[in-house]
Order: structure tokens, then C-alpha cells, then sequence
């Protein structure tokens, strides 16, 4: 087999495509597969859309005979892995300036590589049926693959200890969960709306995630009455504690490729409502999928889980056993299985 040039723009550990190159890394190594991966020698202070011009000229000037499994748009690469979805499609759902270059960029970028790659993997069919329907292209060479997680045993009790202690947390409490940074396009203020419109009063729900306009939420949920109900975590190392004693997973999701965080609640036994525009509503049962951020009628679906006990322990149920069916090394063998085929039709 021949070596792997894994090609991603930003070096940093964390986010969702760093800890997916991370995990493929180590398949790499189980497979003895050479590889190296292709960082920008660009400065970080350079606007994004510069950077992301520059990284293509970095990374064409040295192809030649390389073979290139990317992470991100560049226009010679033999795989492109379609983490971050179609942006013609994000544009057309969030609003977002015509002023700032990254979004023509990624236009222009995105429809050059979809007509000239070898194969696209994806991660939902959403997405999927997206670069058909958009670009017109060969639906042959586009690759479903669904996200993966990392199989892990946890204690709800240990998790209800650490977590009652810094917030106060009742038994008799049911807890509603929301994991994400970036609010307005995952949905924090639909969240918020839902929360306020519930009628089982002994909630706690959280908001765990990194947003940069958080006072705009927070008098959100004031203004909404339901202040007292919803804490604002920031981000959290200790995200794991969450899943583990939340009984619902909201996640009002505008444009979302994928989801990884819908199918780690699945996996750590949440009832999970998202919507259709969230790949990994995909892996959910039809009633529990929104038809759009605002369809509220998720209220009284949320409310008859929370007021009947063994029902809401059913829904767990199911969702772990289909989390069961998505783990991070079916991912990756199916991923360089791709690759293989993809380096014999070279």
C-alpha cells in the first residue's frame, strides 16, 4: 500500500475532524500504513480565507504522485472526507455576510473538488444525497461512512455525585442536555424555547459548549422565565458526567453534518430528539427526528418520556443498542477499505 498524506489546514488537537485524524492515525499504525500528515506552514494571525488559499497552493505544489486522503477543501486530493458538509446548502439555511471571502472561497473550493475527486466519503446520507442533488455528481463515487465513538464504561452514580455537587443537583430532578459550541446554528436558542415550554417542572437542563455571544442566551432564558432551569456550563472536560446523568439529549440542530454528540447520548442511555437537518438523525427512531428547529411538537413528546418512567428507560434501551452498530474502528475499517480501492484504481 502505498504512503498516506493526511491533509488538514489546522494542527490543533481539538475539534471534531482533529480527533477523527487522530483516531485514523492509529488504524494507520495497527495496518503498518505509512503516512504523514500535511499541516499549513501558514501563520495563524493570517485572515482564514488567505489561509485557506495558501494551504491549496502548499499542498498542490507538492502532490505530484502523493497520494491525498483530505480532511479539507483542496482541490488535488484523492479522497476528500466531506466532514464539514456542503456549504452551498449551510449558506442557504444561516445567513452569513457576503462581505467576508471565506464563503465564496469554500463555493468555489467544494464545487471544483466534488466534480474532480476520486471518491468522497461522507457521514450522513444527507449530506450525500446534498452533493448529488447540488453539484450533479456521480452518486457511485461518494462513500457513506457514519461517524464512529469510542466505546466507554461509565458510572451514572459516581457522574450524579460530581455533578450535584457543583450544581446542586436533586434525584428527583430529570435533566435535559445540550453538548455543542456554536449556538445559533445548533440551536441553543430553540432549546431554550422547548425548556420554557415544558410542562414536568422538576427539570434541570444544561448547556455545555463554547459560545462567544453567551449573554445574548443567558437573558434569553431569563427573558423566557426559565433561568432558574438552565445552567450555562461552558466548555467541560468533564463531558462524559453530563451524558451520563441527563434523561433527554435536545439538539434543535439548523445545518449539522453529522453530530457526533447525538450518538454519544445515544450510546450513554438518553432519550435524543434532533432534527432532520442533523446527519445523525439518521440512527434515530422517525419520532424522535424534529422536522425543523422550531417544530415544538417535540414538547409533548419530551414531557409523556419524563412522566413515565419505564417508558423513558425503553427509549434508552433502544438508542444504546443502535449506538451499538457505530463504533470508531467499524468507522475506520470501512475508511481504509476506501483508501485501498481508491490507490488500486490509480
Amino acid at each position: 500500500m502505498r504512503k498516506v498524506y493526511l491533509i488538514r489546514e489546522k494542527s490543533s488537537k481539538v475539534g471534531g475532524a482533529e480527533i477523527y485524524l487522530s483516531r485514523l492515525i492509529v488504524a494507520l499504525k495497527k495496518n503498518n500504513i505509512d503516512y504523514q500528515v500535511i499541516n499549513s506552514i501558514f501563520p495563524k494571525f493570517l485572515p482564514s480565507w488567505l489561509r485557506i488559499i495558501l494551504f491549496n497552493f502548499q499542498v498542490c505544489l507538492t502532490k505530484k504522485d502523493r497520494f491525498y486522503f483530505s480532511l479539507d477543501r483542496v482541490l488535488l486530493c484523492d479522497i476528500y472526507r466531506a466532514g464539514d458538509g456542503v456549504h452551498k446548502k449551510f449558506l442557504s439555511i444561516q445567513k452569513k455576510s457576503k462581505l467576508n471571502l471565506l464563503h465564496p472561497i469554500y463555493l468555489f473550493l467544494e464545487k471544483i473538488i466534488f466534480m474532480r475527486t476520486k471518491y468522497i466519503i461522507t457521514n450522513s446520507q444527507m449530506v450525500k444525497d446534498e452533493i448529488v442533488n447540488i453539484y450533479d455528481i456521480n452518486p457511485n463515487k461518494i462513500k457513506l461512512v457514519y461517524n464512529g465513538y469510542d466505546r466507554c464504561d461509565f458510572n451514572s452514580g459516581k457522574s450524579f455525585e460530581i455533578i450535584s455537587e457543583e450544581f446542586n443537583l436533586d434525584k428527583k430532578d430529570s435533566v435535559i442536555l445540550f453538548v455543542g459550541s456554536g449556538f445559533e446554528r445548533k440551536g441553543v436558542e430553540e432549546f431554550l424555547h422547548i425548556v420554557s415550554r415544558l410542562k414536568t417542572r422538576k427539570i434541570k437542563a444544561f448547556v455545555v459548549g463554547k459560545e462567544k455571544n453567551i449573554r445574548y442566551y443567558q437573558k434569553l432564558a431569563n427573558d423566557l422565565k426559565v433561568a432558574d432551569r438552565v445552567t450555562f456550563t461552558g466548555p467541560r472536560n468533564n463531558i462524559v458526567d453530563f451524558y451520563a446523568i441527563s434523561d433527554v439529549f435536545l439538539f434543535p440542530a439548523h445545518y449539522e453534518p453529522f453530530g457526533n454528540v447525538v450518538l454519544e447520548a445515544m450510546n450513554y442511555n438518553n432519550a435524543v430528539f434532533t432534527t432532520k437537518f442533523c446527519g445523525a438523525s439518521e440512527l434515530l427512531n422517525d419520532k424522535d427526528v424534529m422536522k425543523d428547529p422550531k417544530d415544538f411538537s417535540v414538547v409533548n413528546r419530551i414531557d409523556s418520556l419524563l412522566n413515565n418512567k419505564n417508558y423513558l428507560e425503553e427509549v434508552k434501551q433502544d438508542n444504546k443498542l443502535r449506538a451499538s452498530n457505530y463504533t470508531i474502528m467499524d468507522n475506520l475499517d470501512k475508511t481504509l477499505k476506501i483508501i485501498l480501492r481508491a490507490q488500486k484504481d490509480l
